[in-house]
């Protein structure tokens, strides 16, 4: 047998064996599949005082858990729908913190190029949330229940108002193994105010954003 004949038998052969391992490659990325994430966050607040002064809040830590799918658009392109409950707030430098909880739904741009044996993770889109529960604890230990209100009279109670809808911006960056378990960094970025209208202040210029960043795995079925 020749040369070039040989050559022909080993690429059938090899065409053979490879050709039921591409089809299963190529159908399992043409599938849209879904995960589980959850994680710690690593929050606080940004933004400007009624003086226009900057805020100056620490850090505080939370969790989210959630859901997502994961659409493909393209060779190792996704879009990414999810809904997490997650949790975030900030400290006070005098002691005691907020603690928002909030429904959150992100819709991102995923890209996965192979990297080794697993699939990188590279991300960014938006997000809304909704705020369902928070507490603000003082530093004597006492706490009240933070209320949802874009507005708040003047005959309201004292209290800890938030406005109930939020929204901005994720950056995520990852690594998927062959296995579909994943760890994932994400850097976050509110970008509404969160702070209510007080009516008895009529020129408030205070603003208030969420911001941080936070670690979490997942696993994909």
């Amino acid at each position: 047998m020749n040369t070039m004949k040989k050559r022909f038998l080993v690429l059938g052969i090899a065409a053979l064996f490879s050709a039921p391992l591409f089809a299963q490659m190529t159908a399992n990325a043409g599938r849209t599949t879904f995960g589980l994430r959850a994680g710690v966050n690593f929050n606080t607040f940004n933004g400007k005082d009624d003086d226009n002064s900057n805020l100056d809040y620490k850090i505080s830590t939370g969790f989210h858990a959630g859901l997502n799918a994961e659409i493909p658009v393209g060779a190792g392109a996704y879009i990414q729908p999810g809904i997490l409950y997650s949790m975030k707030g900030a400290e006070y430098k005098n002691g005691g913190q907020t603690k928002l909880s909030y429904i959150e739904i992100p819709l991102n741009f995923v890209y996965k190029p192979m990297v080794g044996t697993g699939n990188m993770l590279l991300g960014f889109g938006p997000y809304v949330a909704f705020g369902v529960d928070g507490k603000r604890e003082f530093s004597n230990g006492d706490e009240i229940d933070v209320e949802f209100q874009n507005e708040v009279g003047a005959t309201d109670p004292v209290g800890a108002y938030y406005r109930k809808t939020d929204a901005g911006a994720n950056l995520l960056a990852g690594y998927e193994f062959a296995n579909k378990l994943s760890f994932q960094v994400n850097a976050q970025l509110g970008l509404m105010n969160i702070m209510p209208d007080f009516q008895d202040i009529p020129n408030n210029n205070a603003k208030l954003k969420n911001t941080g960043f936070g670690l979490s795995l997942g696993y994909r079925f």
